[in-house]
């Protein structure tokens, strides 16, 4: 039976709990500490011996929590008596008998590998799968986006050819390889088969058991993560029209930048541009995370091939020709789109920006001939209120005028002057003198 990497003895942790009663000097850990520390321990890689067969599916959560997947394995691990995950565990590995469940959750998919061993030359005989209950099987949650079968045998003597091997393979040609220092031998045809999942065939010459199950994790990695890079290839050609017409629409909107003659045209232009940046931006928050996880899943991918080490087999296409060759396409579509995207949001609002100047300048333009209205109102206005001015002190000093002439011709009769007349004619520029002053001043006075 097919053994995994032996857990963490009691005795370590009692060191671990040791050294860290025993560093009483330093200061409090953080406490994320050891769950940091521990995450290069998490998810570790099977141990396989020649013999074993391994089966892996990978569904999408498709917004099932991840209750809903505990509660399918403790059913299964209720039919077979076995203990079940504990709740917040993202991963669980556990031997059932008659094969072993190794269970992965990610952040957008989760793993389920059947493991079980066969000694029968044949390749693909039994699949692991075909130990599991049929309804238990169809109820996983989720929807499976890829799914690989790996079988691990002994090199045979002579060493096959493809025509041996393919009708393994359901006739399709293969794609073969030699890898890590020529200790293994892949074979494969990367199409969907009638179970409708993948099919690896490992061939191992001197490989020890950890490294096969590196060897075997890698494959299994590679194949789910290419499946997550293309989630995006659907998305960025359904777009990909609909940022054609848009980068059409800001043509337009340029060109006729140029022929603007008035305010109204401006305006009308920057409502444009602003529901054009809108559905940009509308485009950029549903598909920014899809193109993200594409990108860090297409690294992961590239990562995961050098790793194979590869020598190529004469005649034979290798995993490091023949999947960047059909992948990368398709990725670069993916980051083409991104960068339109993005490049169409920075000239949209570069045209933003250069409408906007020009509104500014119109409005400051309209300001300036507006204060220069005012500027020439205002000294209308001054000349008007001068001239009411010089009005009022003529109108006040003839008044006051006749009250001196009325006083000059009463002392006149009193005897008090001889000629009234030179009396009111020496009044007349005093009057007038004294009601000068006193309008100024109070002009002074109101605009102080």
């Amino acid at each position: 039976m097919t053994v995994f990497a032996p857990p963490v003895p009691n005795s370590m942790h009692s060191d671990v709990s040791a050294s860290a009663t025993a560093a009483d000097g330093l200061p409090p850990f953080h406490a994320d500490r050891d769950r940091l520390f521990n995450e290069l321990h998490t998810r570790p890689f099977p141990v396989l011996e020649e013999g074993a067969r391994v089966s892996q599916v990978a569904l999408i959560h498709a917004g099932n929590d991840v209750a809903a997947e505990y509660r399918h394995i403790q059913v299964l691990c209720e039919r077979y008596s076995i203990l079940p995950p504990a709740l917040g565990a993202s991963c669980y590995y556990q031997n059932f008998g008659g094969f072993e469940l190794r269970w992965e959750r990610h952040t957008e998919f989760s793993t389920y590998t059947f493991i079980h061993r066969m000694d029968s030359p044949e390749p693909f005989q039994r699949i692991a799968l075909s130990l599991l209950p049929s309804d238990w099987l169809a109820g996983l949650p989720g929807k499976v986006i890829s799914g690989l079968h790996v079988d691990v045998l002994a090199m045979p003597d002579p060493t096959p050819v493809s025509d041996t091997l393919r009708p393994h393979f359901e006739g399709h040609r293969l794609i073969s390889s030699w890898v890590i220092d020529r200790k293994a031998r892949l074979w494969t045809a990367y199409r969907i088969h009638h179970d409708g999942l993948g099919r690896v065939l490992v061939q191992n010459q001197g490989l020890n058991s950890c490294q096969i199950g590196r060897l075997v994790r890698r494959l299994l990695e590679l194949e789910t993560y290419r499946m997550m890079v293309l989630l995006a290839f659907p998305m960025a050609r359904s777009i990909a029209p609909g940022i054609a017409e848009m980068d059409q629409q800001l043509a337009a909107i340029n060109e006729q930048i140029n022929a603007i003659r008035g305010l109204e045209d401006e305006r009308r232009l920057l409502g444009q541009l602003s529901t054009l940046a809108a559905r940009i931006e509308h485009l950029r928050s549903n598909t920014n995370y899809r193109f993200s996880a594409a990108r860090a899943y297409y690294e992961l991918v590239i990562g995961r091939l050098g790793e194979l080490r590869e020598e190529e087999v004469p005649g034979m296409q290798s995993f490091n020709e023949f999947l960047p060759r059909r992948l990368t396409p398709a990725y670069r579509t993916c980051e083409a789109v991104s960068g339109q995207l993005d490049n169409l949001s920075k000239r949209i609002d570069r045209a933003s920006e250069l409408l906007r100047t020009r509104v500014d300048l119109t409005l400051e333009a309209q300001n300036q001939d507006l204060l220069q209205s005012m500027n020439q109102r205002s000294q209308t206005q001054l000349q008007l209120q001068q001239a009411v001015e010089g009005l009022s002190v003529v109108a006040i000093s003839y008044y006051l005028i006749g009250l001196v002439k009325y006083m000059a011709g009463s002392f006149h009769e009193m005897g008090v002057l001889h000629s009234s007349e030179l009396a009111v004619g020496l009044s007349v520029p005093v009057c007038v003198l004294l009601v000068w002053a006193g309008v100024r001043r109070l002009r002074k006075k109101l605009i102080n």
